[in-house]
């Protein structure tokens, strides 16, 4: 059934370039014609997409056979301790990656579910301060594996009604309205590799706690890299996964919105909230994306008469990187992100500064495009007696919603 999307898919991308081409000419019945089977086509694709979510929704849910993972633990963690690599199919990196925490605790040394060793501690303490941004389990994300790219079209703006009076436009020639527009956002493979370092006396452990560490550490430095990919695009010029901050659809247009902002100051959030959405609405799903030194910045505002606090910062008691906001009767979810620009520690200077960021995460589409390798090396830190966990995937991603997400900007200094 899959295989079944991504061909649909495949053949909307085909008629959505054609339709592109055709209004570029000035075409219009032609393009719209062209709109018309891309229409009918993505309600196929949408049932197909229900269906195929179905089934993902109860792969994740799966209960784990215990012997099965057991067995399966066993038989990764003497390929890896001989050096070989690992496949991770894209829906095992889905598990690990996006399920809720109870699900990934399933698979951690302190459980008791793996074998234990003999001679060796069970648990290897991770550092504070390796956490990894909660954006990462909130946005929409689909296994592409077996696409070149996936083009994802959004409306930009919707026509407009004409109305008359019947007396007054009986018997004339019906106004013309505005054409809808839309953009294409495009999804392509970048290639992810992450590199984690770890004391090669975990090769005390059994295989079955070697790999659960192992797989542990690589899927952590995935999470890890790709929160900053989320935000901030893979740093290439032309970006081939675009972030929140550099999303562009295929004309080369700026997807998110953005807002001038110079300080932290008493009515920041306030104009962010109402700079997201439309002219009769606000955002339900909104969260506010910023760096701790902004969020410590916010708690230390203070009335000018009274000196209250004007915000009050409610940490999430089972997730220290999340939590709200609260000013009255406002509620602001946030979640902390060191991959974010401090606004509380920018000067204005020759180019324009882009710092914390407002919208609904599902908004932005991450895409895993295949299977996600992991192995072992020994020689990499030998010296130093550390063991390099190396990692490669295929991912991908972009905003597919017109002005899906508000950019705080610190504009460049007018001289």
């Amino acid at each position: 059934m899959r295989r079944k999307l991504i061909d649909l898919k495949t053949q909307r991308t085909t008629l959505l370039e054609g339709a592109e081409a055709l209004l570029k000419d000035g075409k219009r019945e032609e393009y719209r014609a062209e709109m018309a089977k891309v229409a009918a086509m993505n309600d196929e694709i949408k049932d197909v997409e229900e269906l195929v979510r179905e089934q993902d929704r109860k792969f994740l849910e799966k209960a784990p056979d215990l012997a099965e993972e057991r067995d399966k633990a066993e038989e990764r963690g003497n390929a890896l301790m001989k050096g070989d690599e690992v496949k991770f199919a894209p829906m095992e990196v889905a598990k690990a990656l996006f399920a809720p925490r109870q699900t990934e605790k399933a698979v951690t040394l302190a459980t008791g579910t793996l074998a234990q060793p003999t001679g060796a501690g069970t648990d290897i303490r991770d550092a504070m301060g390796y956490g990894v941004g909660a954006i990462i389990d909130q946005v929409y994300v689909q296994d592409l594996t077996g696409m070149a790219a996936y083009l994802e079209p959004y409306v930009i703006s919707e026509p407009a009604a004409n109305g008359a009076k019947v007396s007054t436009a009986a018997g004339t020639a019906r106004t013309a309205s505005a054409d809808p527009t839309f953009g294409v956002a495009k999804i392509a493979p970048y290639e992810l590799t992450t590199t984690s370092y770890v004391d090669r006396n975990i090769s005390r452990l059994t295989p079955a706690n070697y790999y659960a560490k192992v797989f542990g550490m690589a899927m952590r430095a995935m999470r890890r890299d790709t929160v900053g990919m989320i935000f901030n695009g893979d740093g290439q010029a032309t970006n081939e996964m675009f972030g929140v901050k550099t999303a562009k659809n295929m004309a080369g247009s700026t997807i998110y919105a953005s807002l001038d902002v110079d300080e932290v100051g008493p009515d920041l959030l306030t104009e962010l909230m109402f700079s997201y959405g439309g002219d009769e609405e606000l955002g339900g799903n909104c969260r506010l994306y910023l760096n701790k030194m902004d969020l410590l910045a916010l708690g230390k505002l203070r009335g000018t008469n009274e000196k209250r606090r004007l915000f009050d910062i409610v940490p999430d008691a089972g997730n220290p990187n999340t939590g709200t906001i609260r000013e009255g009767g406002t509620i602001i979810p946030y979640s902390i992100s060191s991959k974010l620009t401090a606004l509380s520690a920018s000067t204005q200077g020759a180019a324009a500064i882009q710092t914390m960021v407002y919208g609904d995460p599902m908004n932005y589409e991450l895409g895993l495009f295949g299977a996600y390798t992991v192995r072992v090396d020994e020689s990499v830190k030998a010296v130093e007696r550390m063991l390099t966990i190396l990692g490669d995937a295929m991912v991908g991603g972009n905003l597919i919603v017109d002005k899906g997400f508000v950019v705080a900007t610190l504009p460049k200094s007018s001289g």
